[in-house]
């Protein structure tokens, strides 16, 4: 069984799609590490974006190993995070990644969580679902998260959501059939217990 969780940064699908594998007993896949991987190695080596994603060899867990080396922190600094959103805009990097996580995916119970795992890479996913918060709380998560001025952080969002929605390539939109779930003001449990529930009806 596949679980897709999308929706826009802050909106807290990691945290929920981790929580969610963890209570059912399903592989969890952060599709967003993958693409901070080529962002990394696009910083790091130079080249094209492109030829990154395709050689990317990459184990997701508690830690992330992108080509052998343990990268789960250096994946998540601002630089890294900025090159992610530019390499996730190339169609040839989109492509090789998600032809990676339908591999993936196409065994055992997973819960996958991104910008377009239930319009992209698995549209045929038995439970969808779409997680929203307010601007304000989404900014408000992400700050604490990275320690970051909450200003700066409203105006980067913003700028991120354009982004992900005026993409050409697999733009972030709500897939048909996903079910879409506010999370402001709702506990990581709360979250989880509703879509442990989908989940339920779904089998």
């Amino acid at each position: 069984m596949v679980v897709a969780v999308d929706g826009p940064a802050g909106a807290g699908k990691s945290t929920v799609a981790r929580a969610v594998a963890d209570a059912l007993a399903f592989t969890y896949l952060d599709s967003g590490a993958m693409y901070r991987a080529v962002g990394l190695l696009t910083l790091r080596h130079g080249g094209a974006a492109s030829e990154h994603a395709r050689a990317l060899e990459i184990r997701l867990g508690p830690r992330v190993l992108a080509n052998g080396e343990d990268v789960t922190e250096s994946i998540r600094t601002p630089e890294v995070s900025e090159a992610a959103s530019k390499v996730a805009t190339n169609e040839e990097v989109r492509a090789a990644l998600v032809e990676k996580q339908r591999a993936l995916l196409a065994s055992g119970d997973w819960v996958a969580e991104g910008r377009d795992i239930g319009t992209v890479v698995a549209p045929n996913a038995e439970v969808k679902v779409f997680l929203t918060a307010s601007p304000e709380e989404r900014a408000r998560r992400r700050a604490e998260e990275l320690g970051a001025d909450l200003r700066t952080v409203m105006q980067d969002q913003a700028l991120r959501d354009a982004q992900d929605a005026g993409r050409e390539h697999s733009p972030l939109e709500r897939a048909p059939g996903a079910v879409e779930l506010d999370t402001t003001g709702l506990s990581v449990g709360e979250v989880v217990a509703k879509v442990a529930e989908l989940v339920e009806r779904a089998r």
